[in-house]
C-alpha cells in the first residue's frame, strides 16, 4: 500500500465507511480469528508538573498552582499494592516532565515496584520521558534503557508520539523533542528487547496527510525492528487545552472518524499484531463497536487514569473483568486475558 491508496481509506467519498470495516475486519480475523485480548492493568502517574506545556494537553500544571502535585514513593507504592490486591498483571507509568527531579528518582520508581510487587509487569515512561533521562544523566538512550530494565522495566508505552510530523509538533507540543528522537527512543528499545506500542492523537490541528504520514513512519520502524506490540489511536478531548483556549474550536467528534482511523490504521498497519480500541478515549460504545473494525484489543481495567480524564473524557474511571468481557462477548468475540507482551494469563 502507498501513502495515496491510504489517503483513499481516510477519504469518506473514495471508501465508505461499511466496506471499510469489512476489510478491515477481514484483516483482523486472519490475524487473530475472534480473539479479543484485555488486561488487568492500573496506571500511576506520578506528577503532572512538566517543563513542556504542550498546547494539547489538559493535564499539565506550573508548580505550585492548586492542581499540582507529585506523588512520595510511599503513595506510587500504596497504588501498586492495590494494583497488585486487584489482581492486576500490568502498572503502566507515565508523568509530567518536572525538571527538579533527578534521574534517579525515576529508576527508583521502577525498582522499587517491582522489588515490592514482583508480579506487575511494569509498563513505564514515553519515548519524550526516555530522552529527558537520557538528557538529564548524560547517558545514552540505551544506557537509561539499560538501568531502567535491570530495575525492572519490561515495556515502553507508546504516548508521546502525537503525530510524528514536525510541523503540526511545533504547534502541539513545541517544547517537546521531535518526530526522530521519538522514533530513535522505540528503535533503541525493540533493538535491546524491550517491546512497545505505539500511538496517535487524531483530531486536533493535523490534515489526514500527517495522519498518513504518521502511520507511514511506525509502519517503516515496525518492518525495521518488529518491536511494536499495538497502536492505539487515541481521540483528541480539547477539554481544557491551552489549543482551546487559543480560540480554535473543535467541532463535537463523532463516532464515524473513530472507526475509520481504527480501520484504516489496521489496513495500513499490516505489520502490526494488534490495533487497540482504547476505550477510555473512545468511550465504550465505541469501543466495543470498534472490534467490528479491525480491533483486536481493548485495553484494560485501566484503573486511577488521570490523563484522559483531565482533558473532559467521560468514560468512567474503571471497568471490571466481568464488564470488559461482557462488552467482547455483546460483540460476537472470544475475550482473552492477556499480559504486557500478549501471553495469555490463565487465572
Amino acid at each position: 500500500m502507498n501513502q495515496e491508496e491510504a489517503m483513499a481509506l481516510l477519504d469518506a467519498q473514495k471508501t465508505p465507511l461499511h466496506a471499510l470495516g469489512i476489510q478491515a475486519d477481514a484483516l483482523r480475523k486472519k490475524r487473530c480469528g475472534d480473539v479479543v485480548y484485555y488486561n488487568v492493568n492500573a496506571h500511576i502517574n506520578p506528577t503532572n508538573v512538566c517543563q513542556y506545556r504542550c498546547a494539547l494537553c489538559a493535564y499539565h500544571c506550573e508548580r505550585g498552582t492548586r492542581r499540582a502535585y507529585r506523588m512520595s514513593m510511599d503513595e506510587m507504592l500504596q497504588l501498586a499494592q492495590a494494583a497488585d490486591e486487584a489482581r492486576c498483571t500490568e502498572v503502566h507509568i507515565v508523568s509530567g516532565v518536572d525538571p527538579e527531579l533527578p534521574y534517579a528518582w525515576y529508576v527508583e520508581i521502577v525498582r522499587q515496584i517491582h522489588t515490592h510487587f514482583p508480579r506487575l509487569e511494569i509498563k513505564a515512561f514515553t519515548a519524550v520521558e526516555i530522552a529527558w533521562m537520557a538528557s538529564l544523566s548524560g547517558k545514552t538512550v540505551a544506557g537509561v534503557l539499560e538501568d531502567l530494565q535491570e530495575a525492572g522495566l519490561v515495556t515502553l508505552p507508546g504516548g508521546g508520539a502525537e503525530i510524528l510530523v514536525d510541523r503540526v509538533r511545533q504547534i502541539i507540543c513545541k517544547n517537546k523533542p521531535m518526530t526522530d528522537v521519538w522514533l530513535d527512543v522505540h528503535r533503541t528499545a525493540h533493538r535491546m528487547g524491550i517491546p512497545s506500542t505505539a500511538s496517535i492523537l487524531y483530531g486536533h490541528v493535523e490534515t489526514m496527510r500527517d495522519r498518513v504520514e504518521h502511520l507511514f513512519r511506525l509502519r517503516d520502524l515496525q518492518e525495521e525492528t518488529g518491536g511494536f506490540l499495538a497502536l492505539i489511536p487515541l481521540a483528541f478531548h480539547p477539554g481544557g487545552t491551552p489549543l482551546l483556549g487559543e480560540g480554535r474550536t473543535f467541532p463535537p467528534r463523532g463516532a464515524a472518524d473513530d472507526l475509520r482511523m481504527i480501520a484504516a490504521s489496521r489496513l495500513i498497519l499490516d505489520n502490526f499484531p494488534h490495533i487497540k480500541a482504547y476505550w477510555i478515549s473512545l468511550g465504550i460504545g465505541t469501543a466495543q463497536t470498534a472490534l467490528a473494525y479491525g480491533a483486536s484489543d481493548i485495553d484494560g481495567t485501566v484503573r486511577q487514569e488521570k490523563i484522559h480524564h483531565d482533558a473532559g473524557s467521560t468514560a468512567p474511571e474503571c471497568l471490571t473483568v466481568a464488564e470488559l468481557e461482557h462488552l467482547i462477548r455483546e460483540a460476537g468475540r472470544l475475550p482473552v486475558e492477556r499480559d504486557s507482551i500478549y501471553r495469555s494469563v490463565s487465572r
